[in-house]
């Protein structure tokens, strides 16, 4: 035997037995009884996890009068679901949260616990690591396990800067635990013909025994939410400055979208960082999504590649950003995005109607032959 042999048989006798831990959960996070996106995402990339580990998908849901969202996850690809609901649920508040979810991850033992990488999720999923202890990878951008016998799960994110991916392994504790962002992975198609053995669970704080006390709830309205967003009409360093961003909000509101920008134009500050779509901004997966004046660094395209349609506008032709773009417009986008605005608002008042988006997604090119028009 090798010393490397000896080595491997060395560190996998050292290994606990985590052979009591199986299954992959995903806990739902909901506001109002409304489901994040990323929580029916997260759902999707665990079927493809438990999949390949020959485990039941699992989903926890926790709430007030949320048991639509019980059945909901269900459709999006869940075995079974556990769900909790009482009226001091009904807002998030991290103690009784907490206590659910370490009771449920007691009694179940899932071997791979998922949260999206929200404000909640982050909160819930560092309190419920510090009192297991276990590891957890915040904000991931893949997720893959390596098959039996070591079913690790392999987490990744951007290190360094953004200049690498470090994939992060938790070999000694169990449950292995991440949360992810939202806009990369792909939920699973809605089906109601699916069905998950959906199981009741009490909740085990009462209201007199939570400190925190939930007093109002204040919605920021003008908030920009991108990773909810349909359409994005995203600028880069190729504006020059920040007044052309009115330009590209006119064209964005034409189109019932929002305003997007680049980490160089943000870093310029020509734009605020809630409109910063990239690895140190937001990831997204709009229907439609405009790249005008943006070169298309890596630190920009993994947040939007995921994209069901790209258009980019760009006058060097060599951009790298066509080469991601199922439409690309070589030429001064000064001419073209007024051009491209006009015509939308010339359509809608004629027709009196929006351009339906949907329509647009099924007439999708293949990814593989990128369109450069010269204009």
């Amino acid at each position: 035997m090798s010393n490397e042999q000896k080595n491997d048989a060395q560190e996998a006798a050292a290994m606990p037995d985590w052979s009591a831990y199986r299954g992959v959960l995903i806990v739902i996070e909901q506001r109002d009884g409304e489901a994040k996106k990323v929580s029916w995402q997260l759902l999707g990339e665990g079927r493809k996890l438990a999949a390949k580990l020959e485990v039941p998908l699992l989903a926890l849901v926790i709430g007030n009068e949320v048991e639509h969202l019980a059945k909901e996850a269900a459709y999006y690809g869940a075995d079974k679901v556990y769900l909790c609901e009482a009226p001091e649920l009904g807002v998030y508040r991290t103690r009784p949260y907490s206590r659910i979810c370490l009771k449920l991850i007691d009694d179940v033992k899932p071997e791979i616990v998922l949260f999206g990488a929200t404000g909640t999720g982050r909160d819930l999923a560092g309190a419920i690591a510090t009192h297991l202890p276990t590891g957890l990878t915040a904000d991931t951008t893949e997720l893959d396990v390596e098959p039996p016998p070591s079913r690790l799960l392999l987490a990744s994110r951007p290190a360094f800067s953004e200049k690498m991916m470090a994939t992060i392994l938790c070999k000694q504790y169990r449950p292995q635990m991440a949360t992810a962002r939202a806009g990369v992975f792909q939920a699973l198609p809605r089906d109601e013909t699916r069905e998950a053995e959906i199981i009741r669970i009490d909740s085990l704080m009462p209201e007199e025994e939570i400190a925190a006390q939930v007093i109002d709830f204040i919605r920021d309205t003008g908030n920009l939410n991108l990773e909810e967003a349909d359409i994005i009409v995203s600028g880069g360093r190729g504006l020059g400055g920040p007044e052309p961003f009115a330009m590209l909000k006119e064209l964005a509101d034409a189109l019932g979208g929002v305003v997007g920008a680049s980490r160089a134009a943000v870093d310029a500050g020509w734009i605020k960082h809630e409109h910063q779509v990239g690895q140190t901004g937001s990831t997204v997966r709009p229907k439609l999504y405009f790249a005008i004046g943006i070169s298309g660094a890596v630190q920009h395209t993994v947040g939007m590649g995921n994209s069901d349609i790209v258009i980019a506008i760009n006058r060097d032709e060599k951009a790298a950003i066509f080469q991601f773009a199922h439409y690309g417009i070589v030429g001064d986008l000064f001419k073209i995005v007024p051009a491209i605005t006009e015509e939308v608002k010339k359509r809608k008042s004629l027709f009196g109607i929006q351009i339906p988006v949907t329509e647009l997604a099924s007439q999708k090119p293949s990814q593989q032959e990128p369109l450069a028009k010269s204009v």
